[in-house]
């Protein structure tokens, strides 16, 4: 059966807002945004300030996905601390209001970026704008999980063990065709896991230039969005998927910086961003950074897998989009070979 992604009733949102959202006064209008695939995301503007209303897909869905309830707490969680998010205001988990549940938190106005080239920027805007990714994401790996009250947000354990266990198996419950390489890939990333290093920190599990909102006219982080996947786990895992997406094809539909020439450009290489981010944590290098480069596109596959599967069951936020991104698993899935197997 096909839902409705695309609308909102509005009226019932204005109702429940004027009833639990301090100082909300309408009239109020709702636009959809038209990024991201899992979590229909809208923007409600009022007289006085617009909020962002971010909802659960209705219908069938996975076990365990679309967690809105977990990217409201650890954005809560975050608020004061050097890792920037949005003003989160309330969660409202009763599905009667508008069929799911959803949270309101602040609008935050800035730029946004979809390809991590940077087309429009100078050399230094670009070189400025990515060393403050990389400033953002060792400041999140250096939260402390106790102090705000994070420590219960993921399990003990290997956390690759559990990643690779629960992608494979939600890979699997929404598998279209088969792919050898995503099979060879999920086999390897058992069999070649790095013993546990005993690093344990909040993770973002999708962070990406284009999940970033940045001052309109310097190169500060406003907020960090799409929490989705946040968890407890290993570090090396968000900063792995930041260099899974530079080695895609550069352009609107790849997003990544593939054949470009980085330093003409004012970006640094794979390695340098790497060495930055050492540098802020305090750590003498990666070994092994293969295994974690191969397990960002075993997820992303799994991820796109996912939202290509909600297209053909007329459930995705946005189908035609979706259809066009389904097709990259394959690639996807080989791309996580090779990096695996060259280590």
């Amino acid at each position: 059966m096909s839902v409705d992604t695309q609308t909102l009733d509005e009226a019932a949102v204005a109702a429940y807002l004027k009833e639990s959202l301090p100082g909300f006064e309408g009239p109020m209008t709702v636009t959809k945004f038209q990024g991201g695939q899992s979590n229909p995301t809208f923007m409600l503007k009022t007289p006085a300030k617009n909020y962002v209303l971010r909802r659960k897909p209705p219908g069938v869905l996975l076990k365990s996905a679309h967690a809105v309830d977990r990217e409201f707490r650890v954005q809560k969680a975050l608020q004061g601390s050097d890792v920037p998010v949005s003003k989160m205001h309330l969660l409202c988990e009763d599905d009667d209001i508008i069929g799911s549940m959803f949270y309101i938190m602040d609008h935050v106005p800035g730029r946004n970026f979809n390809e991590p080239a940077m087309p429009d920027l100078t050399p230094a805007e670009r070189g400025g704008i990515t060393d403050e990714m990389n400033r953002v994401l060792a400041a999140l790996h250096q939260v402390d999980i106790n102090a705000v009250g994070l420590s219960d947000y993921g399990p003990e354990g290997n956390y690759f063990e559990r990643q690779v266990g629960r992608w494979t198996k939600q890979y699997k419950a929404s598998e279209t065709q088969s792919i050898p390489a995503m099979d060879e890939l999920m086999n390897l990333l058992v069999e070649a896991r790095p013993e546990d290093d005993g690093q344990r920190t909040l993770v973002h599990g999708d962070y990406r230039l284009d999940n970033m909102i940045f001052d309109a006219k310097t190169t500060d982080c406003r907020a960090v969005l799409d929490w989705e996947l946040s968890t407890i786990g290993h570090p090396f895992a968000d900063l792995a998927a930041v260099i899974m997406q530079w080695q895609l094809p550069a352009g609107a539909e790849g997003r990544g910086m593939g054949g470009l020439d980085r330093a003409a450009l004012g970006l640094p290489s794979d390695q340098e961003f790497i060495a930055a981010y050492c540098r802020r944590r305090g750590l003498n290098g990666i070994d092994n950074f293969g295994y974690y480069l191969g397990f960002c596109f075993f997820r992303m596959a799994g991820i796109i897998q996912g939202v290509l599967k909600r297209a053909l069951d007329g459930n995705a936020s946005n189908p035609e989009r979706a259809m066009k991104v389904g097709a990259f698993v394959p690639i996807f899935a080989q791309h996580g070979l090779d990096a695996l197997k060259r280590g």
